[in-house]
């Protein structure tokens, strides 16, 4: 009979299937990226089964890694539960919220555990999507969403006008010459953002430019996969200005040009009819809120 897994690899498997990403998993552990995916891969071995898909521009479950995600969950639920229930001070209050990856990485993930210890009778459950339009679960509290707002939910909360800038690695742009202009840019390989494809075009319209631009080069489903890309040295992208924050103070991209692209669309906070007038819901709304008035 297989032995019970070292808890703390169970932790990070549990996280990085909650959030289909090793380095959002990472941030909200307090972990390395490298830390968490050599967790996950002693966890496999102690199974002697892959749990992950290792691909080109991220992770994703196995078949035998999602079955094994949801028994995994619901036992940290009930730890979670049991140990407040008979040991906290105070019974912490849960808020379930879902938000897209590149969100739940790039901004919520890094800034959640200094919530927590301001909060600690409020337990925030970070779930992912890849495009959310209304609340399917029952048990979902808070949805933060990108669009034009046009939901039917009541509470509707904008969280400011974004704009997206061109990024790169500090060598690619050495490569082109230390300090390429939008053009250059442009010529390079370009990664493109799936439902963002026309935002080049726009720029140069806005700036009076014209841009021949790469289209065919690499295609990315979310603004991480595209962070990710052009970090590890590999072409240029458009980015949310926001997303592009901790990667920028972190010196692994640069904005080499000044010019900048007002979205059409934004995120919206999203609060679930049913959960709004309590007090955690609102606490939370409240933090998700300054955090992207500090962004934008």
């Amino acid at each position: 009979m297989t032995t019970l897994p070292h808890v703390t690899w169970l932790k990070a498997f549990e996280a990085a299937a909650r959030l289909s990403s090793f380095s959002a998993a990472a941030a909200e552990l307090g972990l390395t990226p490298a830390a968490v995916s050599q967790q996950i891969r002693l966890l496999e071995q102690h199974l002697n089964t892959r749990l992950f898909k290792r691909l080109p521009r991220g992770v994703a479950l196995t078949d035998t890694g999602q079955a094994y995600a949801q028994p995994i969950r619901k036992s940290f639920d009930d730890m979670q539960r049991a140990t407040t229930g008979l040991f906290g001070s105070k019974r912490k209050r849960v808020v379930r919220l879902r938000a897209t990856i590149s969100c739940a990485a790039l901004v919520i993930a890094p800034q959640l555990a200094r919530f927590q210890a301001e909060h600690p009778d409020i337990f925030v459950q970070l779930s992912t999507t890849v495009w959310a339009s209304r609340f399917d679960e029952e048990a979902l509290d808070i949805d933060i969403r990108y669009g034009s707002g046009d939901w039917q939910e009541a509470q509707i909360l904008h969280l400011g006008h974004e704009s997206a800038i061109p990024v790169c690695s500090p060598a690619y742009a050495a490569a082109l010459g230390g300090a390429p202009s939008i053009e250059d840019l442009a010529r390079a390989d370009v990664v493109q953002i799936i439902g963002s494809e026309t935002d080049w075009g726009r720029l140069a319209d806005l700036h009076g430019l014209t841009l021949q631009v790469t289209t065919d080069w690499l295609k990315a489903d979310s603004w991480l996969l595209a962070l990710q890309t052009v970090a590890a040295g590999h072409g240029v992208t458009m980015v949310l200005e926001s997303f592009a924050k901790q990667y920028l103070d972190q010196g692994l991209v640069i904005a080499p040009t000044a010019c900048k692209l007002p979205k059409r669309r934004s995120h919206y906070l999203v609060i679930n009819d049913r959960a709004g007038q309590r007090e955690e819901v609102k606490a939370v709304a409240s933090w998700l809120m300054s955090l992207y008035q500090a962004l934008t």
